[in-house]
């Protein structure tokens, strides 16, 4: 027998997983030097599995408001921290969790706590909270 499941759950998994590949174009577009929308059109295009529109609509809107984001991550950063020292993983994350607090309708705590989820599995031990501790500084000026 199938085990039931939350109301919604099935919905948000799916969009864990598109937060985790928005991730992955973000992240290997500044390791390469791309464009993200570039690496995104090439892995629509290959993409197996297919690229999801939450994916998409995540790398198109981080890449339209991107000067905002970084200005927004760089005012909450502590002293001595900048954009380019944050760890290629934690800078996409923040992008993205900036962008859906600002710019989506995605409830703020659900914006912090995928982000914070993400890093706990793809960055280092010092991640989560430094990742928590930029979005709650970010959500206190709203």
């Amino acid at each position: 027998m199938a085990s039931p499941t939350r109301p919604g759950h099935s919905k948000r998994a799916t969009r864990t997983k598109a937060r985790k590949r928005a991730v992955d174009i973000l992240f290997e577009s500044e390791l390469r030097g791309l464009d993200p929308l570039s690496t995104l059109n090439v892995r629509t295009e290959d993409a197996d599995p297919p690229v999801r529109e939450f994916t998409a609509d995540l790398v198109r809107g981080i890449c339209e408001h991107r000067v905002e984001i970084d200005r927004r991550i760089g005012e909450h950063l502590a002293s001595g921290w900048t954009l380019p020292r944050i760890p290629r993983v934690d800078r996409a994350v923040l992008r993205m969790a900036v962008y859906e607090i600002g710019w989506t309708e995605v409830p703020p705590k659900v914006a912090v706590a995928e982000a914070v989820s993400l890093v706990e599995d793809l960055s280092t031990d010092d991640s989560p909270k430094f990742v928590n501790g930029v979005l709650g500084s970010v959500l206190g000026e709203d």
